[in-house]
Formats: structure tokens, C-alpha cells, sequence
């Protein structure tokens, strides 16, 4: 008997890709078989996803970005790659079909709806993305990582929280080692979009902070490639120890290691601090849609996990400050930790997992 086939359908940010490859290696580990549908640009995120995960890239596009010309083409991109996907899956027939977000998941669920597929999505962050919002009321299930999440009237979601990566899991609830007169380290992330605010204000925030504070600060901070040499060098010019790299390959590692995290909101980075539970700053990226971002930290900031900058508020003094009632606090440092964790899902993949085997089991009948 063949194992029964799940369809991952997610875009190209790793908003969308972690939690895509948390539930493929729950489902393998269930005997399942997983394909990833994604276009070129999610195949850059493909790297920590299990070797036996068969990777389909398809034809998509999005209307955010190119000329006149390359807006015009979109619905014909997107028309051949659901056509691909329909003859992929009438060949290979799914059990079910997760769409995670992002206009590369549209072909594989648009081709299990018109051939009535068992199909579900799973939205990271507490405002519906476009295509999640587009198939909100064509699917059997709306699972949720962030709540309450904002739905379309009618439709039902079940919280199931942001599934994390197996290297997260690892370190969940990692002992927290508290601020003190020693080695400090600050993890600085800022997801795969508007990070240039935080390559801006951070380093300068830093160098403010009070010299006996500073000579035990160590930093790994996430630079996109255009300003990862200003900022390396900036560091290196104030004496700073500093790891400037474009992408963290071991975040875990470094976030279960750093005192503090300073951080963009989206939904995978709220996940990960949350599960492994550090005190963290957040500054929700001002252009998210919905403003989502901030949605997905209200949980951390409600909490007493997390401090929450706006955008619009963030200058070098108001960050110097925040970062060091962090650091000179041991006592409120570890109650942030604490309390970070226990807005933790480690559990999300197995709940999202049950929901998949539930409805390949209702698509039976």
C-alpha cells in the first residue's frame, strides 16, 4: 500500500517556509509522503527541509513586484502553474493539501479545489495574508499560529500555534544564563524584509550603552548583504565583539545562548523566542500588511515577555534604554524569559499534524 501523499504549498520567505518544514518532518516521521510546492525563490529555503521531501517548483508571481509588463503577465503565470499543479495531482493524488501563504502557494491550491481535494491552510500571523485571505472560505480547515487571528466572517479557525523546526525544538526551553558582570551576548534578527531600520539604529544603540555594561556585550546581528559591511564595521570601529552575517544558519543555537533578542515580529521569530523563551525587544515592521507584525507580538509584549517598539518611535536613546533595563536587571531579565515561554506552542507541528490526519481521514468517507 502507498503511503499516503501530503502537498506542502508555501512562498519564498521563511515566514512561510519554517512552519512548512516543521509539519514535513512531523508527517514523514508518521510514514507519510511530503512534496514541497514552492517557485524559485522558496527553493533558496529548501536547504534545512528532510532530503526525502521532494521539492516541485511551480510557475507564479506576484503583483508587489516588477514593471507594468511583468504585472500584466501574473495571471498567466499563475494560470499555468495551477494547470501544472491539476496534472501533477491527477497523477499523484494527495490525501490532503496544506497551503501555508504567499503567492506561490496558489497553483496547489487552487488545483485541490477544482478537483475537491481534502485542503487546508495555516496562517502564521494574527491579520490573514492575501492568498490565505483569497481561499479562507474554499477550504475545510483554517489552522492558526498566531490569536486570535482575524478572520472573514463565517469562517472558523482553531488556534494551533506557529510549528517550529526540529533545531528549535531542540532548544526548547533552553536554561537562561541572566544579565550580569560577564559575557553577554545580543542576537540581533530581522527577518527577510525591512531589516535596514535595525542595521541602522542597533549598532549606534549599542555603542551608547554604559561602558562597564558594554565591554561584556557580544553581538551576532542578521544584515542584508547591501549593509552587512557598514555595519560590521561600525562595530569593529567602536571595539565591539560582532558576528555580521546576511543569514543564520544556527539561530537556535545563538537565540538559546543570547540574553537578549532584538527582533523584527514576524510570526516564525515570535515562535522561536517563545519556545525557547528569552526576553526579547520587538520592532513590528511598519509596512506589513495589516500591520500583522504588531498583532504578532501583542502575546509576547501582554505577557511580560517582550518590549515592543513601534516603528515610528524607534530612535538610538529610546533603544539604548530598553536594552539596558534589559541588561542591568537580572531578576527582570529571567521573569521575561519565563514569561516569554509560557506563550511557547512547542507542541503546534503535532497539533497541525492531527488536524492533516483528520481531514485525510474525513476525505475517505
Amino acid at each position: 500500500m502507498t503511503a499516503p501523499l501530503l502537498v506542502i504549498a508555501a512562498g519564498g520567505t521563511g515566514g512561510h517556509m519554517f512552519p512548512a518544514q516543521a509539519l514535513a518532518e512531523v508527517m514523514l516521521r508518521k510514514g507519510w509522503r511530503v512534496k514541497l510546492s514552492t517557485d524559485a525563490r522558496g527553493a533558496r529555503y529548501t536547504g534545512g527541509f528532510p532530503h526525502t521531501v521532494e521539492i516541485e517548483q511551480v510557475s507564479s508571481a506576484t503583483f508587489a513586484r516588477g514593471g507594468v509588463l511583468a504585472k500584466a503577465l501574473v495571471p498567466f503565470r499563475i494560470l499555468g502553474g495551477v494547470a501544472g499543479m491539476t496534472a501533477r495531482m491527477l497523477r499523484d493524488r494527495p490525501a490532503v493539501v496544506v497551503g501555508f501563504g504567499g503567492y506561490p502557494s496558489i497553483p496547489a491550491l487552487a488545483a485541490a479545489t477544482l478537483l475537491r481535494l481534502p485542503r487546508m491552510i495555516h496562517e502564521q500571523n494574527g491579520v490573514l495574508g492575501r492568498v490565505n485571505k483569497l481561499f479562507a472560505k474554499h477550504v475545510d480547515d483554517i489552522a492558526c499560529g498566531t490569536w486570535p487571528t482575524t478572520l472573514p466572517e463565517g469562517v472558523e479557525g482553531h488556534h494551533v500555534g506557529n510549528p517550529v523546526r526540529a533545531a528549535v525544538l531542540d532548544r526548547a526551553g533552553a536554561g537562561y544564563i541572566a544579565p550580569g558582570d560577564y559575557p553577554m551576548s545580543i542576537l540581533v534578527i530581522g527577518g527577510s524584509q525591512g531589516a535596514r531600520i535595525l542595521s541602522d539604529v542597533v549598532p549606534a544603540a549599542i555603542a551608547a550603552l554604559p561602558e562597564p555594561m558594554l565591554a561584556n556585550i557580544r553581538v551576532a546581528h542578521q544584515a542584508r548583504d547591501e549593509d552587512g559591511e557598514r555595519v560590521a564595521q561600525f562595530y569593529a570601529n567602536e571595539g565591539i565583539a560582532a558576528d555580521v552575517q546576511p543569514f543564520f544558519h544556527d539561530v537556535p543555537t545563538r537565540m538559546s545562548e543570547a540574553q537578549l533578542v532584538i527582533s523584527r515580529s514576524g510570526a516564525s521569530s515570535v515562535a522561536d523566542i517563545s519556545v525557547i523563551g528569552r526576553p526579547s525587544i520587538l520592532i513590528p515592521f511598519a509596512a506589513a500588511t495589516g500591520d500583522h507584525q504588531s498583532a504578532n507580538a501583542r502575546g509576547l509584549v501582554d505577557a511580560g515577555g517582550a518590549i515592543l517598539i513601534p516603528e515610528n518611535r524607534l530612535d538610538v536613546p529610546t533603544l539604548t534604554e530598553q536594552i539596558a533595563t534589559v541588561l542591568s536587571n537580572p531578576r527582570g531579565a529571567s521573569m521575561m524569559a519565563q514569561a516569554a515561554l509560557s506563550r511557547g506552542k512547542p507542541d503546534a507541528a503535532q497539533e497541525l499534524s492531527a488536524m492533516v490526519e483528520a481531514l485525510a481521514e474525513k476525505g475517505k468517507s
